[in-house]
């Protein structure tokens, strides 16, 4: 068992963190899984990829029931929680340095059902087959290759315009953040898209807008408020670019607390989306 934890436990943690959202219940599952495949008997792991990835997708897909009622009741927007990839080789690094899907395509999964939400992951992220995605699930190939296409359809992605992400450079953050601190509207709606999207992630327990900014006026107003307003700190908030899900992102941190770590997509070189997450609660990855 020692010996397929630390084989399997880097791959069950990515597929368990797609389906959920959530760092904190992937290592829970993880943790769970492992502990109750020692009581399964050795000749039904004899192909222990498989039966692993069915018992935490299993468990992924109760959870996430669950988890749908909850963020009913959630103040504001729900966004997933970030995971910090340092460059050494831990878990995480290991789980996003190739294909973990992007921040912005987990904010998409939201989208779907647990169902298709699980079909979409084996698929695009763990490169499964359909014959055994349908396998794991109990479910008939075609209906799988269905709930595929209608992922996609609900996520926006089509064979000729897929959902890709554009490559955000430390040097590129470096003059967002400058541009911010000289407090140029003109500058900062320059890096702008016109439909540019704000999402904050408070969950009520931090300061955050409610409902997302829209339209580049509306947004770089946003950003520049906020900005002036914890001048007040100044010499205690500090910026930094940071690999946030495999991407470079800001985390703002004042002397030992996490305040915030933002996620960039950009379109064309501009800014498309931000996803603000200030919920403490998802920060401590970071």
């Amino acid at each position: 068992m020692e010996e397929l934890y630390d084989q399997y436990r880097a791959l069950l943690f990515k597929l368990a963190y797609q389906l959920t959202g959530s760092a904190t219940d992937a290592e829970d599952v993880v943790q769970d899984v492992f502990v109750k495949a020692c009581d399964v008997h050795p000749e039904r792991l004899e192909e222990p990829k498989a039966y692993l990835c069915k018992m935490v997708t299993n468990r992924c897909l109760n959870l996430q029931k669950s988890a749908r009622k909850k963020r009913e009741m959630y103040i504001g927007p729900w966004l997933p929680e970030p995971i910090l990839t340092p460059e050494a080789d831990q878990l995480e690094t290991t789980v996003v340095r190739r294909d973990l899907l992007s921040y912005a395509m987990l904010v998409l999964l939201e989208r779907l059902s647990p169902i298709e939400r699980t079909v979409f992951v084996l698929r695009e992220a763990l490169g499964f087959d359909y014959p055994e995605i349908a396998e794991l699930l109990g479910k008939q190939e075609a209906n799988c290759r269905k709930l595929m296409s209608r992922a996609k359809s609900k996520m926006g992605i089509t064979e000729e315009e897929p959902v890709t992400a554009e490559a955000v450079e430390q040097d590129w953050v470096s003059r967002f953040l400058t541009s911010l601190e000289l407090g140029n509207v003109d500058r900062v709606m320059s890096l702008l898209t016109e439909d540019v999207m704000l999402v904050a992630d408070g969950g009520g327990k931090a300061t955050a807008y409610k409902r997302p900014v829209q339209l580049r006026d509306h947004v770089a107003r946003a950003l520049l408020g906020g900005f002036k307003s914890i001048g007040a700190y100044q010499g205690k908030l500090r910026f930094e670019a940071a690999a946030l899900n495999g991407e470079t992102g800001i985390v703002l941190r004042s002397e030992d607390e996490t305040l915030a770590a933002i996620l960039i997509q950009l379109r064309c070189g501009k800014i498309a989306r931000l996803y603000a997450v200030r919920n403490p609660d998802k920060l401590a990855r970071v």
